[in-house]
């Protein structure tokens, strides 16, 4: 079932909802169990954000064949859950949206396989919409650049002097390259002008900066049966983000014991952290951190032309930024 927060989109909404079964499709797996497990997961309560953005910034181009567009939208989503069973892998997450993780389940190996197989079934959306040399080449450096991102966090692990520029750097390619392709694969595939092509993937990257900001601080200060993953789940893997990194600032002697444990922090020793990243004001800075980014994100939005697609984006805009999960 597409997420409630297309409730107020209709027009979106209808196209996920046709888009959910495709997706299904798209995934044949011989592996039965497995092929199962990604099934489960492409159904179980995602926001399908980066197609919903997609299609909501396709109509600032042309209008183009429906399977085109429908397959576009399709590669965006499965090079995401791509990454989000290796992440898994890397951060030894029980679940994800609430579902038991595939490495925990059948392996590690396993899992690796079923993240390398979707990412062959993201290139075959690819070829369904599009055969450009250029748009192919524009796919195959976001993908380098996800993976170099998710590289640059394992390099990162548990390190205190980990910095803001640092961070940034990180989520960049973690999380707000797949935005920033989002929005600019939908501007190219409908032939929109190249300046909305460009201005799409500074939005894209500003959406998704502030995006993963947000849910670094619902790691810190949200609830697991909202967030369906459970608190904190980062520190334990020794991924430091930005409200640890602005409480390391002026809190760091409180925490440099602790963070010092590494993989051997106890439950009390976890809370622990969190209330200081609390008490000194990091979960507060992060928040202000994302507020500057969202308004950001805002200030691109009203250099679109005046179209019902840019309030749309601006209202969704303001809905992702201020969640709860």
């Amino acid at each position: 079932m597409v997420h409630q927060i297309w409730h107020q989109f209709p027009r979106i909404q209808l196209k996920l909802i046709q888009l959910e079964p495709y997706l299904l499709k798209a995934v044949t797996l011989s592996n039965q169990p497995v092929h199962s497990r990604i099934l489960a997961l492409l159904k179980s309560g995602g926001k399908l954000l980066r197609p919903g953005f997609f299609y909501i910034y396709s109509e600032f181009g042309e209008n183009i064949p429906a399977d085109k567009l429908r397959a576009g939208a399709a590669a965006i989503e499965l090079l995401h859950v791509a990454t989000l069973i290796h992440d898994d892998v890397i951060d030894q997450s029980p679940l994800r949206r609430g579902v038991q993780t595939i490495h925990t389940q059948y392996g590690q190996k396993n899992a690796i396989y079923a993240g390398d197989y979707l990412f062959t079934c993201y290139f075959d959306q690819v070829l369904k919409s599009t055969h450009d040399a250029t748009d192919l080449q524009r796919h195959i450096e976001a993908m380098q650049t996800i993976l170099n991102g998710e590289l640059d966090q394992m390099a990162f692990n548990y390190r205190q002097d980990m910095s803001q520029k640092d961070y940034f750097h990180e989520i960049t390619g973690k999380t707000a390259e797949l935005f920033k392709l989002s929005f600019e694969q939908s501007a190219i595939l409908t032939h929109a002008p190249r300046d909305i092509v460009t201005l799409g993937g500074e939005i894209g990257l500003a959406i998704g900066q502030a995006y993963q900001i947000q849910d670094d601080i619902l790691d810190y200060g949200g609830d697991s049966s909202q967030t369906k993953k459970p608190v904190l789940e980062d520190l334990q893997s020794g991924v430091y983000t930005l409200p640890l990194i602005l409480a390391n600032q002026t809190a760091g002697t409180q925490l440099a014991p602790l963070l010092g444990k590494k993989q051997d922090l106890k439950e009390a020793d976890i809370k622990k952290i969190q209330e200081i990243v609390i008490k000194s004001g990091g979960l507060k800075r992060a928040h202000e951190i994302a507020n500057q980014l969202t308004q950001k994100t805002l200030a691109l939005i009203n250099r679109l032309p005046e179209q019902n697609s840019k309030k749309e984006l601006r209202r969704l805009t303001n809905l992702l930024l201020q969640r709860e999960q």
